[in-house]
């Protein structure tokens, strides 16, 4: 099976993801998307992190039903911080039966070679990359590349999370199932110092 590994905090999930995942299973030889859970991102602060469980559930809640995505919570049990590279080589010894790609937006792309062992990746794997504004895809690296011309939409986690902070509504840009998640819960609340 072609297995899309799409890594990344979702602190929160939200539709611009779905919207991404959905697209691919659609439109590319990927029979699955995969939803890396990251616990803890090397190139992101912890501080701004929710719990990794609360985030599987509210990825798992997003996700319910969809049997061409799954949430994967491998790295929950692999050395922090995440690394792409380890988790790439854990997941091929484990599902050997599997063709792993990776799925990524341009902005991710264009840091790539700042990545451990990211020579390794781009020699091994396939990489789909979703256009991200303001981030021109180029292959200087020669890379296996696939361009996606998935929807775009300029949703991020970062936004919501700052939203919710300054009390503004997240309607629309989350599943309602996360949307009352999030609030029943007063996840995201705290202003940052």
């Amino acid at each position: 099976m072609n297995i899309g590994l799409f890594f990344g905090s979702f602190n929160p999930i939200h539709i611009g993801h779905l919207i991404i995942a959905n697209y691919i299973v659609s439109y590319s030889n990927v029979d699955q998307v995969w939803f890396v859970l990251s616990p803890q991102n090397p190139l992101k602060p912890q501080k701004e992190l929710l719990n990794e469980y609360h985030r599987q559930h509210l990825l798992q809640s997003a996700i319910d039903g969809e049997n061409k995505l799954k949430c994967s919570t491998i790295e929950f049990n692999l050395p922090r911080p995440s690394y792409t590279i380890d988790t790439l080589t854990y997941l091929k010894e484990k599902y050997s039966q599997h063709h792993f790609m990776i799925i990524m937006g341009s902005d991710s792309f264009k840091n790539i070679q700042n990545w451990k062992n990211s020579e390794l990746i781009i020699k091994e794997y396939q990489i789909l990359v979703y256009k991200r504004p303001g981030f021109e895809i180029k292959n200087e690296l020669k890379a296996n590349i696939k361009i996606l011309d998935a929807p775009l939409l300029d949703i991020s986690s970062t936004r919501i999370r700052d939203m919710i902070k300054n009390k503004k509504s997240i309607r629309f840009l989350v599943p309602d199932v996360v949307k009352e998640e999030i609030e029943r819960n007063h996840y995201y609340k705290k202003k940052s110092a």
